[in-house]
């Protein structure tokens, strides 16, 4: 009998709670600090740039919260998204292995985002909120947040990094279609981004960046909010949608994941896809279960950055949270996954990590690349340079499974569509793109900056 090839589940089989892997962490996390006192923050400090909703469910330690009618609504338009067995793939690979991926990029903004945007647009919406600022590096969280907004009625204001605005201008395209308004980070529309000119005018940017000019922006205008697209609690919360759809699906297909891989940057999709695998690996039900972050080796947060508190911007406008980082200065090259270039990682994940429920590996570009074309010569979808990165690691498992003959049931997060990217995809077959070298010594200069804690 052939094998296959995707499940899908009924509208009604939509996840009614999200599911808070909080509640099951063997000790609570580091709390978040003020960077004046030392000490932790309280709901106050949070209330001038996120809505009182979010904030509950940033520090709340229930296990389930459930997911308001409205935003399931919304979330009927794309969900539940496909679980598909990748059999091309497999032979393809000569594997004995098999190869699952959860696939994302069916939504209208192409990926895993406005699982979590929609949520936040809602949230905002409820609270009489009229704007929301943000940042966004490839652009994926920039378009998720404008469709989110667009839907609830919100105006909507997006600081891109230059370097992907630059890249991606259909990105741009995109958001604009759904109301945002578009700007390349730095701008000088911000005293931090004035400040970043001031001192290199030639700056490709950072995530770092432009969140501090996002935050800036909801901080000095009383009709504003802030909304984030990674590393927060809330953030990881909302897209636990995709992995609890993915436990019914494994259900159906009677089988369960041996390695779960996903692309990380801050970690909202990888973490959404694994963290209720996560859950039954902390209570005893699949401690063998392996869970591997996939990054960028121009950006090697979780496998080269120290775990220590930091400032999530670059002008210092967060708090502090504790996280494996690279500094809060880190500017990444300019590589093409844009959506990895951030200098943190979400304090839920680091935790994981640090603790050795989860592990990290890093990738350079051309490879990565190789691996993303691979994937669309066989399984016909041309996939985000982001996502890319564990389907790298996914191939190379596969590969091992070969020599050792292992028949392990491998699971990638399949986070998003590159059809904005292929301005990458052509630099990648004219062979000219670039191979970034772990830059050590930028990141010796960040880290000698980090807060004294």
């Amino acid at each position: 009998m052939e094998a296959t090839t995707k499940i899908f589940l009924d509208e009604n089989e939509i996840p009614r709670k999200w599911y808070n892997l909080q509640a099951d962490l063997p000790t609570p996390l580091d709390p978040v600090l003020n960077p004046g006192t030392g000490k932790p923050i309280g709901p106050e400090d949070l209330a001038p740039i996120f809505p009182m909703e979010l904030i509950k469910q940033e520090v709340s330690t229930e296990r389930w919260i459930p997911i308001p009618d409205e935003v399931r609504d919304i979330y009927r338009l794309w969900r539940p998204t496909p679980l598909y067995r990748a059999v091309r793939l497999e032979k393809a690979l000569k594997t004995p292995a098999k190869i699952y991926y959860k696939w994302e990029g069916v939504s209208p903004p192409g990926s895993h985002k406005p699982n979590t945007a929609v949520a936040q647009a809602y949230y905002n919406m409820k609270e009489g909120v009229e704007r929301i600022s943000t940042e966004t590096g490839a652009g994926q969280w920039g378009s998720a947040l404008a469709f989110g907004t667009c839907l609830f009625g919100l105006d909507c204001t997006v600081y891109m990094v230059k370097a992907s605005y630059e890249q991606k201008p259909y990105r741009r395209i995109l958001m604009e279609t759904w109301g945002a308004e578009v700007f390349s980070s730095p701008t000088q529309r911000t005293n931090s981004g004035r400040e970043i000119l001031k001192k290199d005018p030639d700056t490709t940017g950072s995530l770092g960046i432009a969140i501090s000019e996002a935050v800036e922006d909801a901080a000095t205008h009383d009709n504003t909010k802030y909304a984030l697209g990674s590393v927060l609690n809330h953030v990881m919360l909302h897209q636990t949608v995709v992995g609890l759809e993915t436990k019914k699906q494994f259900e159906i297909a009677e089988d369960y994941p041996d390695v779960m891989f996903g692309c990380v940057g801050g970690g909202s999709n990888f973490s959404g896809a694994c963290f209720p695998f996560v859950g039954d690996k902390l209570m005893g039900k699949k401690p063998e279960l392996e869970v591997i972050a996939c990054e960028p080796t121009a950006c090697p947060t979780l496998t080269r950055g120290p775990y220590a508190y930091d400032f999530g911007d670059t002008a210092k406008l967060t708090p502090l949270l504790k996280m494996y980082t690279l500094g809060h200065d880190f500017v990444p090259a300019p590589i093409h996954a844009g959506g990895l270039r951030y200098h943190g990682d979400a304090p839920l994940l680091c935790k994981l990590v640090n603790e050795n429920v989860m592990g990290a590996v890093a990738y350079n570009q051309n490879e990565v690349f190789e691996a993303a074309l691979t994937f669309a010569r066989t399984e016909g979808i041309i996939i985000a340079p982001e996502t890319a990165h564990c389907v790298k690691a996914t191939i190379d498992e596969a590969l091992r499974c070969k020599k050792t003959r292992e028949k392990k049931t491998i699971f990638f997060a399949n986070s998003g569509h590159g059809h904005f990217d292929l301005a990458a995809y052509d630099a990648y077959l004219a062979g000219k793109l670039v191979d970034y070298a772990y830059p050590e010594e930028m990141i010796k200069k960040s880290l000698a900056n980090l807060p004294k804690v």
